[in-house]
């Protein structure tokens, strides 16, 4: 393949410097208006495009930032699967591009185009990858070959993996955190979410037989878990249903509201870990007869966008995950420009959105 045209030859044709090139590209404002259509016009005629690795060789970074995710809807063989419980009838072929809310956007695509905005606003080219766990530590290794700093979903990755990588490059946690020392991590405040949720069934509407319920354990539900408890010891409510976290044993959460519902012991309301493990619980309510919330209430925790269409419409906790997502591309770039900064824990509030699950009208 014949070599392309560089900024030498650009700078040649316009007849200006090649530093007025390069500013023509990088920081236009910088450049005549009369000069820069110069510029233009030769780079046209040429076919020259600016070399994004050439630039990044000249300034030390490729001004690349990686993000290594995973799919909530990906099964261990990296095809499509039922995670917490999912109904297999929402998960068809072609949901997603039909525009099935119960597929997407979810928790991480939401985190995730937070990430692309914000790279997007301050001119950063973004790596995306992750997908099935056999191989993902190869993919890892790979995309934080090609960056500046990465942002990860931490259970996504092996912990010895991201370990190393954080000692070559940045790396920022998101939600969940592997409680590496030198990572980045942002969060959100878990607990007075939880705590508010609770405070509300109990105060807002009298209901005392709560039962917590969630698709896995997880240092984030493990906080809400614990905010649960701490609101009803200080309401002086006792504790009647055991939190479940049955994928952690042999059930899902919706065959363990399955034998809730045939043993006829069903609480007052089910305070779910997340907004997905609320969606399914509301399936099997409804395909038992039970009547949301006229005879049981149900939370969620994340604001995801199915909750809002669902009916009756979800209450839940809004996680800002944009701003998460945004959050971690500036800490990123703040961590190239000081490396000697200790790590930065950053946990962001959250919001309670009063909807129809719980008995309120929505907010």
């Amino acid at each position: 393949m014949a070599k392309g045209p560089t900024v030498y030859h650009v700078a040649e044709r316009a007849g200006v410097s090649i530093a007025t090139v390069s500013f023509t590209f990088r920081q236009p404002e910088k450049v005549k208006a009369s000069t820069r259509e110069l510029v233009l016009a030769a780079a046209d005629e040429l076919g020259y495009v600016p070399s994004a690795s050439a630039r990044g060789l000249a300034r030390g970074r490729t001004g690349a930032l990686g993000l290594f995710a995973y799919d909530y809807l990906l099964d261990p063989s990296g095809g499509p699967g039922v995670q917490g419980g999912l109904p297999h009838d929402v998960d068809a072929p072609g949901d997603r591009e039909e525009g099935n809310l119960r597929l997407f956007p979810l928790y991480v695509d939401e985190v995730q185009r937070g990430v692309e905005l914000e790279c997007w606003r301050r001119g950063q080219a973004l790596l995306v990858g992750g997908g099935n766990p056999a191989n993902n530590e190869a993919v890892l290794s790979d995309i934080a070959g090609r960056v500046d700093g990465l942002a990860v979903f931490p259970r996504s990755v092996p912990v010895e993996a991201l370990a190393r990588i954080a000692r070559r490059i940045p790396v920022v946690e998101v939600s969940e955190s592997l409680r590496n020392r030198g990572m980045d991590h942002v969060t959100v405040d878990n607990a007075s979410g939880a705590r508010a949720i609770t405070e509300h069934l109990i105060k807002g509407h009298g209901l005392t037989e709560l039962m917590f319920i969630g698709a896995m354990p997880s240092t984030d539900n493990d906080e809400r878990l614990e905010a649960f408890r701490g609101a009803l010891a200080a309401a002086g409510v006792k504790l009647r249903h055991e939190p479940r976290y049955p994928a952690g044993g042999e059930l899902t959460v919706a065959e363990t509201v399955r034998t809730i519902c045939h043993q006829g012991s069903l609480p007052q309301a089910f305070v779910c870990a997340t907004d997905q493990d609320a969606l399914v619980v509301m399936d099997v309510l409804a395909a038992a007869g039970v009547a949301v919330p006229k005879q049981v209430a149900v939370t969620g925790f994340d604001g995801i966008a199915a909750g809002r269409v669902i009916r009756p419409s979800l209450t839940t906790v809004r996680q800002p995950m944009e701003r998460m997502g945004r959050t971690m591309v500036e800490l990123l770039l703040d961590r190239l420009d000081h490396p000697e900064k200790p790590p930065v824990d950053l946990k962001l509030p959250v919001r309670l959105v009063l909807r129809e699950s719980c008995g309120c009208q929505p907010s």
